[in-house]
């Protein structure tokens, strides 16, 4: 089974519930609906689809809302598009016809960058592929030197190399979306450029005043978010390592480093993590990815992330379904590395709760005996995360009456939701539940060693107190 998780970006090439239908039977696990594109009337009808489809298939799918976030870009040109070329004076006018852009000067619909530069700033447009050195400003006006030239399109994004944009993460657009995303009651919520804590608190507020409760994903992808990685963790639920814009602002060759660095720290505060961008980027126009993205993958499972994401592969590519069927193998190879299953994580730390507790102490009997799965009995799915911190090849079933936790622990690394809808009224009964709940899915044979954490207080918050071995066949009322 594999236990990296997959999110799919839904898109043209996505909309109707047959490619959608393909996606989910390949094997994704969370559908990203990306609010940059497409009106809140597509994202509510791909929502209904992707969750009718799911309940016929049996299968349990997250669906995470991306935010856009601010947009800084360039305007339009008269032609379209120009060529810039190596050491040519250009300009950026946020006073300029946002229409009439020349090979000259263009507009910018962002309308206080000149007040976050200063002479000798680097600006990065159209995702690396221009560079702009500032070296003049006047009102509205940035004169900058072309460092790097090539054609320049119109409504590219532009970055500023090092960070330092003072945009909000939360624009006016976003405030809508978030009510739609509240609306189509979402797993997730993705927060595009936050710089801080902040910016995740703001928008964790705006949620739950729209009635919602969804998780936070904070998108790594500002220069100063990195430099506040640890507060930013401690603020959200889950971060994504957002390799294009983050690329742009730090630079490309620091980039592998920082993304190991932020799946380990995401880990080691009991946070989920996705990495994205490119993954698979080949797959939009070709049948079968490259060598190198092939190597991307893994490396980003053997770091120990969550989760990858597919973004234009299957948003816009021509063979979505492929991409997923790619993506899924290679994490299923990768896994087999036995590194993979191997953790020191938290070996020598002190736990501040009794439910943290067991999961650390189920995790750590797990790997040094014969079981075949985990049977975690949870209400919030707060057990089943903690325990997919400790890299592990058992499969880790969260076994929950509540459709919100079924939905929330697709993300998880090696967890898999199991919906539960029996009363129980005894730990015996608890543990003969899902122990039967196993064998009648093929997950355990008579004879394996099962484990299985819970409260005394059925479905309450925080109560798992418990841990119990039992070998699947062997029942007394004694259990």
């Amino acid at each position: 089974m594999r236990r990296t998780k997959i999110v799919a970006t839904l898109g043209p090439a996505t909309s109707n519930e047959s490619a959608m239908r393909e996606l989910l039977a390949a094997g994704v696990n969370v559908v990203r609906v990306n609010f940059s594109h497409g009106t809140s009337d597509d994202h509510r009808a791909s929502v209904a689809t992707v969750r009718k489809i799911a309940e016929e298939q049996g299968a349990v799918v997250g669906i995470l809302g991306d935010l856009q976030g601010p947009k800084i870009r360039v305007s339009n040109f008269l032609e379209g598009s120009v060529q810039l070329k190596k050491g040519q004076t250009f300009t950026l006018d946020i006073d300029h016809d946002d229409e009439a852009g020349t090979n000259e000067v263009v507009g910018c619909v962002y309308r206080e960058l000149p007040d976050d530069l200063q002479i000798g700033s680097v600006l990065v447009l159209d995702d690396g592929r221009i560079v702009l050195e500032v070296t003049g400003l006047n009102g509205g006006k940035i004169k900058t030197t072309v460092v790097v030239g090539g054609k320049l399109s119109n409504r590219k994004g532009i970055n500023l190399r090092g960070g330092g944009l003072s945009a909000p993460a939360i624009t006016d657009k976003d405030r809508e979306d978030l009510k739609v995303a509240a609306e189509l009651d979402i797993d997730y919520l993705g927060v595009s450029f936050p710089r801080d804590a902040a910016d995740i608190h703001h928008a964790r507020k705006l949620l739950l005043e729209a009635g919602c409760d969804a998780a936070i994903v904070a998108k790594i992808e500002r220069a100063e978010a990195v430099e506040a990685i640890d507060e930013i963790l401690e603020a959200t639920d889950v971060i994504m390592v957002a390799r294009g814009d983050l690329g742009v602002e730090i630079g490309d060759p620091q980039l592998p480093a920082v993304q190991k660095s932020l799946i380990n720290k995401a880990r080691s505060a009991n946070k989920v993590v996705i990495t994205a961008t490119q993954m698979m980027e080949s797959m939009v126009t070709s049948p079968i990815p490259t060598r190198a993205e092939v190597f991307d993958v893994a490396n980003a499972v053997l770091d120990g992330t969550d989760a990858v994401m597919l973004s234009a592969e299957t948003a816009v590519g021509a063979y979505p379904e492929r991409a997923v069927t790619a993506m899924s193998r290679i994490c299923e190879e990768a896994e087999k590395e036995p590194k993979v299953m191997e953790s020191a994580h938290r070996l020598h730390s002190e736990f501040a709760a009794i439910d943290e507790s067991i999961a650390m102490a189920t995790m750590y009997t797990a790997n040094h005996l014969d079981v075949k799965a985990i049977g975690a009995l949870t209400e919030t799915g707060s057990t089943a995360l903690w325990m997919s911190r400790i890299s592990s090849g058992i499969p880790i079933y969260a076994v929950t009456t509540n459709p919100a936790t079924q939905t929330r622990v697709t993300l998880y690394r090696g967890v898999y939701p199991v919906p539960f809808e029996k009363r129980l009224e005894s730990s015996y009964e608890a543990n003969q539940a899902v122990v039967e709940m196993l064998v009648g899915q093929q997950k355990v044979d008579d004879g394996d060693l099962v484990i299985i954490t819970k409260g005394d207080m059925f479905g309450v918050a925080s109560g798992t107190n418990s841990m119990k071995i039992v070998r699947v066949g062997d029942w007394t009322e004694e259990q």
